[in-house]
């Protein structure tokens, strides 16, 4: 889903996507992407919409499938909920009467809702493990910041969390989880981080400077370092990082990491970066800008509309 224009109307509730196998914009009417709703994440495609009103939902554009999950009044501890209050929106009491505020990513990895279930519920083992979360084998796993795993099973009338004891990983600014060829990945995000004095006011400008990949080895456990990815490609980012061979997509390079600006401000209070996305090459350890997609030469946009069909595949569709 790309961008609205600058001279869109902003009461639109049309959007853009751009279909990569052919090059071509589909304009769709997205009814929940209003100015009043937050886009919260996406992952395979379903975008989780957030309203002013403790509804959530989670919406596949494409298709209009359209499913509403258990409101914020359920949440546990709950207080109060402030939309406008960016990186701090839910306040929380704990059972000693301690207030705290978090975010909404925050929130997202402490919770969970088990299908069949009307209110969501305290993941109480592995609220430390909020780096990133990934569904593999019918399970999540959960990586903390120093890459120990969490595995939680929801097969049960209860979460069981389990963990995987690796040896700890020490650096790094940011974790990602991935599955590539069934096997999960943990990927390092380094970052450089600099102070700028301009006009008697400090600004913080971050950069990514290197990736590292490993695999996990069951038989011990641990991290096994990787070199190479066997001509797949990652996709990085907050929402579903993802590996796909990347002989299958024009235009895709083999043994690199595409990366998003995600980097959350909260790890520096007021830092910012310029445009901190690009391509990361495993085998020269470089980093270079991505290529900038525009619109089509000559698009019209009432001509650009069309329905979207179920034939359409979630992989041709870049969400940004």
């Amino acid at each position: 889903m790309l961008p609205r224009r600058t001279n869109q109307n902003p009461q639109s509730n049309t959007r853009s996507f751009l279909n990569v196998s052919d090059d071509k914009v589909h304009l769709i009417d997205l009814p929940e992407d209003s100015d009043s709703n937050r886009r919260c994440g996406s992952s395979y495609g379903w975008l989780v919409i957030l309203e002013e009103t403790p509804s959530i939902s989670i919406v596949n554009p494409l298709t209009q499938a359209k499913h509403h999950l258990p409101p914020l009044s359920s949440f546990p501890n709950v207080t109060s909920f402030e939309p406008s209050e960016i990186g701090k929106e839910y306040t929380l009491k704990t059972s000693e009467g301690e207030v705290y505020t978090c975010n909404s990513k925050e929130m997202r990895d402490s919770f969970i809702k088990k299908k069949g279930d009307n209110c969501w519920k305290f993941i109480d083992d592995a609220n430390s493990f909020c780096e990133d979360v990934v569904f593999h084998k019918g399970c999540f796993y959960a990586v903390s910041k120093h890459g120990t795993v969490a595995i939680c099973d929801i097969t049960g009338s209860s979460p069981n969390v389990s963990f995987i004891e690796t040896p700890r990983q020490v650096g790094g600014d940011m974790q990602y989880l991935v599955i590539w060829k069934d096997e999960l990945l943990l990927v390092t995000r380094y970052m450089e981080v600099e102070f700028n004095m301009d006009h008697h006011k400090v600004d913080i400008v971050y950069k990514t400077t290197d990736f590292r990949v490993f695999k996990l080895v069951l038989n011990g456990p641990k991290w096994e370092s990787m070199s190479g990815l066997d001509g797949c490609a990652l996709f990085l980012g907050e929402n579903s990082s993802m590996a796909f061979r990347a002989s299958d997509f024009h235009g895709c390079n083999g043994n690199c990491i595409y990366f998003t600006d995600d980097y959350s401000e909260w790890n520096y209070d007021g830092a910012n970066g310029d445009h901190d996305l690009g391509i990361y090459d495993l085998e020269n350890g470089s980093v270079s800008k991505s290529t900038l997609i525009t619109r089509p030469d000559g698009f019209n946009e009432e001509s650009g509309k069309t329905n979207v069909d179920d034939h359409f595949s979630k992989l041709g569709w870049l969400f940004v």
